[in-house]
């Protein structure tokens, strides 16, 4: 079998390529980005008609399997490269099944857009680009599902838990810290959620994510 994965770590691509790393799966890693054009050409569309990165293609002896939409990704990784008995980031049994699903859905519905706004708006446009008044409305806007994650935390620390859906770090965790890290830019909101924030630290402090952010920086 040969997985490849199209994307580049400052991307949503980061959640299957961490899901790769973490699951120690080896794969070919195509640095496509989502700018200039490399998602528009005939060989990538044939591959994603909608022209967004990521891609996963799995090379299987069944036939080829092409997975779009990050979280979709990254969750095929997960059940399909994991060896489901606990010991790594995939679902152990139906519970973790159901977390992983559940928490994973949530933060594309619930988190993405808001924290994607507050990156934007607090670092990754030019200064004169940056809007103030929205960069407040999603802030404001974030409190509400922060306010759900840290208490959901805030109840696992009390059962002596440190992540999401089990007593070790698994898909769910990397599915939402991919998404909630974007919001790390508020110190105002990090300050008002302070579990969200450890665990955040904690989340890209592992050295699968560490070895990702190496390797992009080497490659910029």
């Amino acid at each position: 079998m040969a997985l490849t994965i199209h994307g580049i770590f400052a991307s949503r691509a980061v959640r299957p390529l961490w899901a790769a790393q973490e699951l120690g799966v080896p794969y070919t890693h195509v640095p496509t980005p989502y700018q200039g054009g490399a998602t528009r050409t005939p060989d990538f569309l044939a591959l994603n008609p909608n022209g967004h990165i990521p891609v996963l293609v799995d090379e299987r002896p069944e036939g080829r399997v092409v997975v779009w939409e990050s979280m979709a990704c990254a969750l095929y990784l997960a059940r399909h490269y994991g060896k489901g008995d606990g010991s790594d980031l995939a679902p152990a049994n139906p519970a973790e099944d159901a977390e992983a699903l559940r928490w994973a859905f949530w933060a594309v519905t619930e988190l993405e857009a808001d924290a994607l706004c507050v990156l934007m708006h607090r670092l990754g446009l030019p200064p004169q680009r940056r809007d103030a008044d929205k960069l407040a409305a999603a802030e404001r806007r974030l409190r509400v599902p922060l306010k759900v994650l840290e208490d959901h935390l805030s109840a696992r620390a009390a059962q002596g838990h440190d992540h999401l859906a089990a007593a070790r770090f698994t898909i769910a965790d990397l599915c939402v810290a991919c998404v909630a890290n974007w919001a790390r830019p508020s110190h105002e909101l990090m300050h008002a959620f302070p579990r969200v924030h450890d665990w955040l630290q904690r989340c890209h402090a592992r050295p699968a994510y560490q070895a990702l952010k190496a390797a992009a920086k080497g490659q910029g």
